[in-house]
């Protein structure tokens, strides 16, 4: 029960940095252009994650454990890797600049919180993730938070917004994808997302006209981008270790209301009612999520992979090099067949299909 909560928490941790990063983002674009702070905030985010694992592999009791050989990503699972940041780092931005171009702000953050709806389509309907009522009933209870904070009365859909659906789709694939290589060094994944996404968004920044702003301001973005891309993402791929596609997706849908948060913090006002019905909202799905209970005989395959781990009831195995006893470490192994009965989410150990209603 207790990583059951962690993981839970790691999500809405992954929410609140990039929920946090919106209001941020909108000072920035009053100083430069929304391609150039898409840029940066990806490139802040693929270079300071890159130094800290230079740094992480520099220290001196790195060399004492096998994490290094379990951080690498395999060749098999380079096209899933490949897909995502094509999908979510390349395609979803450019779509969104396109989309936001001739569409209302109001109607494109509407737009937007279909990431997390059709996330959990697709991680329902194509990789075939457990769902029971309960877990469907948080979600809507989360999407409808998200409409009521996204709300402000505008006008009709523009002819951009198929473009923003567009992007939500990319990102939905993006989360998807990337679910695929969850068991992976989460800031390796990270860190490969932001180098290309970054220098990508800055290509075409320079390309439709923009100027690299001052000193001052590319340190804010990039710093922001760091944390609200960054170390958001690293969180994001852990719970999607632990959690599954459209839970993690779930609660990663409750980020508009860490964002509303901050600026009402930046810049005080007493929030509507529309707050607080979005926030019990929320709350509920949240709730709704945390007490689901999943529980089956369920029989696992042989199953060969790397991840951080602990000697739990999962990972009984012998290790092929010298041994100290630390935990949690990484290194691959092998998963023998077991059919046993337990509470479980779609982890990286629990991607079983189920027969019947789930």
């Amino acid at each position: 029960m207790h990583s059951r909560f962690n993981a839970v928490f790691t999500a809405l941790a992954a929410a609140a940095l990039f929920g946090a990063a919106t209001p941020l983002a909108k000072v920035l674009l009053g100083t430069m252009s929304a391609f150039m702070v898409a840029g940066l905030f990806y490139l802040g985010s693929g270079i300071g994650l890159g130094l800290w694992i230079v740094v992480r592999r520099l220290r001196p009791h790195a060399e004492k454990r096998p994490d290094d050989q379990g951080s690498r990503i395999r060749a098999g699972e380079l096209p899933w890797l490949i897909g995502a940041i094509a999908a979510g780092g390349v395609a979803g931005p450019a779509l969104l600049m396109l989309g936001l171009a001739s569409t209302p702000a109001a109607t494109s953050s509407l737009l937007l919180n279909l990431e997390g709806v059709l996330t959990a389509v697709i991680a329902w309907s194509v990789f075939r993730e457990n769902v029971d009522w309960q877990v469907l009933f948080g979600m809507a209870a989360i999407v409808a938070a998200g409409v009521m904070l996204s709300w402000h009365g505008a006008g009709g859909v523009s002819s951009g917004a198929l473009l923003i659906v567009g992007a939500c789709l990319c990102w939905a694939i993006d989360n998807n994808l990337t679910r695929k290589v969850s068991a992976n060094d989460a800031a390796v994944i990270a860190c490969l997302k932001g180098l290309v996404a970054g220098p990508t968004n800055l290509v075409v920044a320079f390309a439709t006209g923009a100027s690299l702003p001052g000193a001052p301001a590319v340190a804010a973005a990039m710093a922001t981008g760091l944390a609200g891309y960054g170390v958001s993402l690293v969180l994001f791929v852990v719970a999607l270790r632990h959690l599954g596609t459209a839970r993690t997706g779930a609660y990663f849908s409750v980020a508009p209301l860490f964002g509303v948060a901050l600026s009402l913090l930046v810049w005080p006002a007493l929030p509507g009612a529309s707050f607080w019905i979005a926030a019990a909202l929320m709350a509920l799905g949240v709730w709704l999520h945390v007490r689901e209970r999943h529980e089956h005989a369920h029989t696992h395959e042989r199953l060969e992979h790397t991840h951080r781990h602990r000697h739990d009831a999962h990972h009984q195995h012998a290790h092929d090099f010298p041994y100290d006893g630390d935990e949690p470490h990484a290194h691959p192994h092998v998963h023998l067949p077991m059919t046993h009965s337990h509470a479980h989410y779609p982890d990286i150990h629990h991607r079983h299909s189920h027969q019947g209603p789930s």
